[in-house]
């Protein structure tokens, strides 16, 4: 662009009408300025250089020189070139008189569309300057035609501009420079703006303090926060007095980060310099101070605003409520919050939203649900984020009816989405109550909301639950008519499903699917295939595939080998869940509670206490603690080989690490206790239970009966299992026989014949050894009637008599070596 014009000593040797029009900035008669030169009976347009000269005259009167300029313009025939231009200019910018001047003459012609390419104009300007005896440091037309680019919303051209400021050494305005900048950021020129700065520092121009605002803020934008910092820091380094404004910007770039030492140190330089902090600034600092957990210093800030005139707001309020909501301080946050209502700042919602979803989270829903009454009589309107807050505070407590009022309040008022359909959807679903979830389904499209596929894959949860593979199945195809793509979520759960109803063919077959469909397996999805096989009693398969899988890029993880290493453990073979184990270690995967677990678990079954023990001392070395279900496999094991002393001490090791013992670990104690006779301790141990209200399962029952019965305590069996009956635990097959066996053993048959009369009335059909144990009993008494109306009844039952049966009626008794199954 910058060849469009022509240099004087060129324009001069050519005649006027000779000259290429793309020099010619516009022409002009003179005879009205030249009336000695020139002849109205012979019009001629004079030289480039008697205009030049005519300007030079007037050099020491400017407004002379702009007068005549304009007139100038008027005139046909006249030629401005660019340094006729250029002259008009450093002539204007010499006298304070004429410097808006020169602004309006710049301003027009950078606004025009014949300018030349800034760079080349500078350097026109540049040798304007040296021809005429102009002094470069006074750089203001420079600098005036750099903010003439930047008005113009010619950004490219003013950097063209600063660079040939730059080049030729002229001296840039720093107030010009910050124009530049700030104009480069608003328009998201941040890399362009940022170099532009740097090439001013190579020059050693830093700028002042506006300069310094503009790049932090420049850095925020980008999100560069320490840089944002180290502008600061070097800014205070070289001597610059910074203002409150670059403290106010400072801090929150440094509240961004990780330093809150920092931004703490730096408001309180603030207000040793004599400034009150903005309210924004003191916002930043709070926030950062509670998000860094250090509370105590955010309420201090808190009160230092407010002291030093800084009224609270529902920001800060509403941040320090978050606060106080964190640390599960509900009673503060709520404190909190009326003192700012009694304080007259008007919660907002965002206020409401943060109480609601904390009082939800920790199962507070009556208090959630009174903030929302409040919020709802104070005017404002419930986002669709704390509706659904409230549906899974709801779901926590299994409160479905108030779910229900929740969900057609939230349609009615307009702010139900598919987000919230699906909180109920996935809950039904988890419930098995996918029938509900059905019509749930059909009452979500008739209000007119779309099914997300995250509503598909609940629905495919839902039906895998209950088994029911065909429906889950019918899903998967709604889901492509819909438009949609299953994902691999989709695909991992319909594989689960599979797993779980003993189908796994056909869960690879989903898993083909997936691979053809372009899906990459996920890590879950590979957990899910190897859980899957384990529980299907196929965890040789699951560890063959493992390898194979981590060629796919899988990485195990703890929980992987735990599902292997149960598999193992459930189909008896320990050497395999200890070879697993050992590979896992190799991996470098470090073992959890769960996978010491499963190994006692192992070796206690397989009578191998001592590397149970091993692993215990394992667990203990690494620094891991035992959980309940540990201590309860380690004393399962023990109690079931009659080692009640180790049980014992691993009983009273619970109690001292703080744990309370269960159900289960009371089951084994006194199972273990009443199989070597010591009711006394059994019974010892029920009272305990009583004591600290741990109920008790039918289980302990049976075992506690049976031993009384054993010992000829009927008075207390019959007690306990009158209490049993009381608490609503109904007797099964097992209870029964071993009560009929043991009051058959004490010769109570009346009392056995009412048991086995209760069974029947409580459809449970007695079996052959319950039977046998009566006739034998009845035989023992000599009361062969009843002996044979029993067996009469057995085969109408169509219970079929076996040798001991036939044994008994030709014997008149049992034979020692037949043990009835409770005794």
């Amino acid at each position: 662009m910058g060849t469009r014009f022509l240099k004087s000593n060129i324009i001069s040797s050519i005649p006027p009408k000779n000259i290429h029009p793309l020099s010619q900035l516009f022409c002009t008669s003179l005879t009205d300025h030249f009336p000695e030169k020139i002849s109205h009976e012979t019009p001629c347009i004079p030289s480039q250089s008697e205009v030049l000269d005519t300007l030079l005259s007037h050099r020491e009167d400017p407004s002379s020189a702009l007068v005549f300029f304009k007139q100038a313009e008027r005139q046909r025939g006249f030629v401005k070139t660019v340094d006729v231009l250029c002259l008009v200019l450093q002539i204007l910018a010499s006298n304070p008189d004429t410097h808006e001047d020169a602004k309006y003459l710049l301003n027009n012609y950078v606004f025009g569309d014949s300018a030349p390419a800034a760079n080349v104009f500078v350097g026109l300007l540049v040798e304007s300057a040296e021809r005429y005896g102009f002094e470069l440091s006074d750089s203001r037309v420079f600098n005036y035609l750099l903010n003439s680019y930047v008005r113009a919303n010619k950004i490219t051209d003013a950097v063209e501009c600063f660079r040939g400021m730059l080049e030729h050494g002229v001296v840039l305005w720093v107030p010009f420079v910050n124009m530049l900048l700030t104009a480069m950021v608003r328009r998201n020129m941040v890399d362009d703006a940022r170099q532009v700065y740097d090439e001013m520092v190579q020059r050693r121009v830093y700028g002042d303090c506006y300069t310094l605002h503009v790049l932090m803020r420049l850095c925020l934008k980008e999100g560069r926060f320490e840089e944002a910092e180290r502008y600061f820091g070097e800014a205070v380094g070289r001597g610059l007095k910074v203002d409150a404004a670059a403290y106010g910007i400072v801090i929150q770039a440094v509240c961004k980060g990780p330093n809150l030492k920092l931004a703490c140190k730096l408001l309180k330089e603030m207000r040793e310099l004599g400034w009150v902090p903005s309210e924004g600034t003191y916002v930043a600092v709070i926030g950062a101070c509670v998000r860094h957990g250090n509370f105590k210093e955010a309420l201090r800030l808190k009160d230092e605003m407010v002291g030093g005139g800084v009224p609270l707001n529902v920001v800060v309020a509403t941040i320090l409520i978050k606060g106080h909501c964190m640390r599960r301080d509900m009673s503060s946050a709520l404190q909190l919050f009326h003192e700012v209502v009694e304080a007259g700042v008007t919660p907002n919602v965002a206020i409401f939203s943060v109480l609601i979803e904390w009082c939800c989270k920790i199962g507070r829903m009556e208090q959630a649900d009174e903030l929302y009454t409040k919020m709802k009589f104070m005017g404002l309107q419930p986002t669709v984020f704390i509706v659904n807050f409230l549906l899974k505070g709801f779901w926590k407590q299994n409160l479905l009816e108030n779910a229900y009022g929740l969900l057609d309040e939230a349609v009615e008022n307009g702010i139900a989405s598919v987000a919230t359909y699906n909180i109920l959807l996935l809950w039904l679903c988890q419930l098995g109550k996918v029938n509900v979830a059905c019509n749930l389904w059909d009452k979500m499209i008739s209000n007119g909301i779309t099914p997300s596929l995250v509503s598909y894959n609940h629905m495919i949860l839902g039906h895998c639950k209950r088994g029911r593979l065909d429906d889950a199945c019918n899903v998967m195809n709604d889901i492509i008519k819909s438009g949609l793509k299953p994902n691999v979520i989709t695909y991992t759960i319909l594989m689960d499903g599979s797993f779980r109803k003993g189908d796994s063919d056909h869960a690879f077959k989903v898993f083909d699917q997936m691979v053809a469909a372009g899906i990459v397996p996920t890590d879950y999805t590979f957990n899910t295939v190897i859980n899957g096989l384990c529980k299907a009693g196929r965890a040789s398969e699951a560890k063959d595939k493992l390898p194979i899988f981590i060629n796919q890029d899988f990485i195990p993880t703890c929980m992987t080998y735990n599902c292997i290493i149960d598999g193992f453990v459930k189909e008896g073979a320990i050497d395999s869940a200890e070879s697993a184990y050992r590979e896992m270690c190799r991996s470098r995967i470090s073992p959890n509670v769960i996978t010491y677990t499963s190994l006692i678990s192992g070796f206690c079954k397989s009578n191998r206490v001592d590397l149970a023990l091993k692993m215990y001392d394992d667990m203990k070395n690494k620094g891991l603690e035992l959980d309940i279900t540990a201590y309860s496999t380690l004393i399962a094991g023990f109690c079931k080989m009659q080692d009640m002393e180790n049980a014992c001490k691993f009983f009273s090791e619970l109690l001292e690490v703080g744990l309370t013992p269960n159900t289960i670990v009371y089951n084994s104690m006194i199972s273990g206790f009443r199989n070597l006779n010591n009711m006394e301790a059994a019974l010892s141990l029920h009272k305990e239970m009583t004591k600290n209200k741990i109920p008790c399962d039918l289980q302990i029952y049976t075992s506690l009966i049976g031993g009384l019965l054993k010992e000829g305590k009927l008075s207390f069996a019959i007690d306990l299992y009158s209490e049993m009956l009381s608490k609503g635990i109904e007797p099964d097959i097992f209870m029964y026989n071993v009560l009929i066996n043991g009051l058959c053993s004490n010769g109570q048959l009346e009392k056995a014949g009412k048991i086995l009369k209760e069974m029947n009335e409580n459809n449970i059909t007695p079996t052959v050894i319950l039977y046998n144990t009566l006739i034998a009993g009845h035989f023992k008494e000599g009361n062969l009637q009843e002996a044979f109306r029993l067996h009469d009844e057995m085969l109408d039952k169509g219970l079929v008599p076996d040798d001991a049966t036939y044994d008994i009626i030709v014997n008149g008794k049992l034979k020692r070596s037949y043990t009835p199954v409770g005794a």
